[in-house]
């Protein structure tokens, strides 16, 4: 990635706008689990343990996190705890064991639309509450591969650019088939697909410029809970640009 974008997109870069993005989005967050008892028990689905470092979650006894991932996260705090996981099938967790169910830009890594109704229904089964954050489909700028409407090239157009060119967090990929594959795994979800995957929850718009950028679905689990808040939009009306994860 080149340097100037990578000062405005880089979500691992405190100072960058991608990270003030989710500093304001964590705003939200923070105000729906506010009533709630402490501890409160927070189930990051695919996340790292970087996110909440920056937002000083860490070793703070209010707040107990686990993280699922595919991959296995070096942890030395006492209140986050690491777990192998699958986010399409939880079962390691019962019915709403936690306090909420936690996603940030996950759920469009799936693939599929059935492995993200998957998704979704997990999330609901082991949360009494859930925070799903996932970026729009149709804002111009793709947030993976930073290509301006990337994510309606033809496959094998994608496919060939992911061959040749480094693009956005990835390097380029000169296998045809691990190219495509890459592709694939990108599924971007519109509004619609969003609130169809959580009904019964609302949908916060965050805007950029008019844009809608992303979409977060929060709400109850299957035996419900309570919904803080009933804004619907949030209007990042200084930014130009989109983040991933």
């Amino acid at each position: 990635m080149k340097k100037p974008l990578n000062r405005i997109v880089n979500h691992r870069d405190e100072t960058t706008l991608a990270s003030a993005f989710r500093r304001k989005r964590f705003e939200l967050f923070i105000s729906l689990i506010a009533p709630l008892k402490r501890p409160v028990t927070i189930l990051d689905i695919g996340g790292e343990l970087r996110y909440w470092e920056i937002m000083g979650f860490t070793n703070n006894p209010n707040y107990q996190i686990i993280i699922v991932n595919l991959c296995p996260i070096v942890n030395s705090y006492p209140n986050i705890h690491t777990v192998l996981g699958d986010a399409t099938n939880l079962i390691n967790f019962n019915n709403q064991e936690v306090d909420i169910s936690f996603s940030n830009s996950v759920i469009e890594h799936l693939g599929s639309l059935s492995n993200q109704q998957a998704m979704a229904q997990e999330v609901k089964r082991v949360g009494k509450l859930y925070f799903i954050q996932t970026p729009n489909k149709h804002f111009p700028l793709e947030p993976h591969f930073l290509v301006p409407f990337f994510q309606y090239y033809p496959i094998s157009f994608q496919t060939t650019l992911i061959q040749h060119f480094n693009l956005g967090w990835y390097k380029k990929i000169p296998n045809r088939e691990e190219a495509e594959n890459l592709v694939r795994s990108h599924r971007l979800l519109t509004g619609n697909e969003m609130q169809n995957l959580f009904p019964e929850g609302c949908l916060y718009r965050e805007r950029v410029l008019g844009w809608i950028k992303s979409f977060i679905a929060y709400g109850p689990g299957e035996r419900g809970g309570k919904i803080i808040g009933h804004e619907r939009t949030m209007d990042y009306s200084h930014a130009n640009i989109t983040d991933d994860k």
